[in-house]
C-alpha cells in the first residue's frame, strides 16, 4: 500500500521506487540502479508508461532498459519479469552469437566453410555448383543464392511453406538458385558484394550444422556455452517434429536474459569478466556485411541501424528484430541496452510503433553521459 501510494503522489512506476530494494536480489545477475544515478530521466519514461497503458501502442508486453551495464528500468504490461518473451525472429541473433562460439571453439573451421559439407552423401534437388559454394557467411548474411525469401509470399523457399513440411533441413538444401530480372546490360546491384534475401530457412539450416558441427544439439550448446555463463537458465526452444531445435525462431527467453545478450555484444563479448565469445566475432558481427535498404544494414545476423530521437540527435544501434515489433537493441554511444517485447504479430506498423516508443520517449530520457555523447545529425 505504500508504493501505491507513493505511485499516486509521484507517478513514478512501483518497479522504480522499488528499485533499490529489490532489483539487486531479483535482476538475475545484472547490477541494478535506479534511473538517475544511470543517467535516465523519468519524466519520459513515465509518460511512455502512460502511453501504453492509455492503448497508445498495442499490444506492448515489457520494457527493459540497461544502462552503463546496470538494470535501471522494468516495466511489465503482460507477465513480469519471469515470463519468457516470444520474440520470433530476434533468435537468429543468438543462433549467430552460437555460429561465433563454435568458430572461436574450431568446431566451424571458417565462416568460408561450404554448408553442403556438413550434410555428406545427403542427395539434394536442384544441384548447381553455386549451391556447392554456398557458404555459412552467406547464411549469416541473409544472401544465400538460392531462392528463398519470406518478404515474398511466391518465393519457393518463404517460411510458411517449409512449415508445412516435417524435414526442414531437406526443405532447405532442396531451393533453386536464386533467378530474377534485370534488363540487359543493367548491373546487378550488390551493396557489400551481396544480395540480401530475408530467409528464415537458411537460420534454420545453421541447427544441423551447429549439430554436426559440436556433437550435440544446438540447444544444449546454447547452454552449455551462452546461455548458462549469462545465468540464463530458462530457455524454452520450440522444436521440428523430427526434434530439430528451431534456431530461425521462436525462442523464448525472459526480457532480463534478452537483454543480457545485447550487453555481452556491447561489452565486446565478455559477461561478468568472462569471455564468451571473440571480440573479433562481436566486431564482425555488428559491421555492415549487407544492405537492405537506403537506412539499414545486417552483420552477422544483426539488424544496423541510426535511431533520430525525438530532441534531434541520432544514435547508431545493433539489434535483434522480431514479429510483432520485438526489439533488442544495443546503443554503443549511449552505453544502453534497451529490450521492447511485444505480441502484436502479423500487423501493419509494428515495428514503426516500438521504434516510436524507442525515438519519442526512451532516447530522449537517456542523458548523455561525459563518455558517451550523443552523435548531432545534420
Amino acid at each position: 500500500m505504500l508504493f501505491l501510494a507513493l505511485r499516486k503522489l509521484c507517478g513514478v512506476s512501483l518497479l522504480l521506487l522499488a528499485a533499490s530494494a529489490l532489483l539487486p536480489a531479483q535482476s538475475a545477475g545484472i547490477a541494478a540502479a535506479v534511473p538517475d544515478e544511470a543517467n535516465l530521466s523519468i519524466e519520459p519514461l513515465n509518460a511512455m508508461e502512460k502511453a501504453v497503458r492509455a492503448g497508445d501502442f498495442k499490444k506492448i508486453s515489457s520494457v527493459v532498459i540497461l544502462r552503463h551495464g546496470k538494470l535501471a528500468y522494468e516495466v511489465y504490461f503482460d507477465g513480469d519479469a519471469e515470463t519468457p518473451r516470444d520474440t520470433r525472429s530476434a533468435t537468429k541473433s543468438i543462433t549467430g552469437t552460437l555460429v561465433g562460439i563454435a568458430l572461436d571453439e574450431h568446431r566451424i573451421a571458417s565462416v568460408s566453410a561450404p554448408v553442403l559439407s556438413f550434410f555428406p552423401g545427403r542427395k539434394v534437388q536442384n544441384p548447381d555448383p553455386r549451391k556447392n559454394k554456398m557458404s555459412v557467411e552467406d547464411l549469416l548474411t541473409m544472401s544465400s543464392p538460392l531462392e528463398c525469401d519470406d518478404w515474398n509470399e511466391f518465393s519457393r523457399g518463404n517460411e510458411e511453406r517449409m512449415y508445412l513440411v516435417e524435414d526442414w533441413a531437406q526443405f532447405f538444401l532442396d531451393l533453386p538458385v536464386y533467378g530474377g530480372m534485370r534488363l540487359p546490360g543493367e548491373p546487378e546491384e550488390r551493396p557489400h558484394g551481396r544480395r540480401f534475401s530475408y530467409c528464415t530457412a537458411g537460420i534454420f539450416i545453421l541447427s544441423p550444422v551447429l549439430e554436426r558441427a559440436t556433437g550435440v544439439s544446438a540447444d544444449q550448446y546454447a547452454q552449455q556455452k551462452l546461455f548458462s555463463p549469462l545465468g540464463i537458465h530458462s530457455a524454452q526452444w520450440v522444436y521440428t517434429s523430427l526434434d530439430v531445435p528451431q534456431t530461425g525462431g521462436g525462442l523464448r527467453l525472459a526480457s532480463r536474459d534478452l537483454a543480457k545478450i545485447a550487453q555481452l555484444y556491447l561489452n565486446g563479448g565478455v559477461w561478468r569478466g568472462q569471455r564468451i565469445v571473440s571480440e573479433d566475432w562481436v566486431k564482425q558481427s555488428i559491421a555492415p556485411q549487407a544492405r537492405i535498404d537506403e537506412t539499414t544494414e545486417y552483420g552477422y545476423l544483426w539488424w544496423l541501424k541510426s535511431f533520430r530521437s525525438k530532441g534531434g540527435s541520432t544514435y547508431p544501434a545493433f539489434y535483434m528484430s522480431g514479429n510483432g515489433g520485438n526489439k533488442v537493441l544495443g546503443l554503443p554511444s549511449l552505453d544502453m541496452v534497451v529490450v521492447i517485447t511485444s505480441t502484436n504479430y502479423n500487423t501493419k506498423g509494428m515495428h514503426e510503433q516500438t521504434e516510436k516508443m524507442l525515438t519519442d520517449y526512451i532516447l530522449p530520457a537517456a542523458q548523455p553521459s561525459t563518455d558517451s555523447p550523443p552523435h548531432k545529425s545534420e
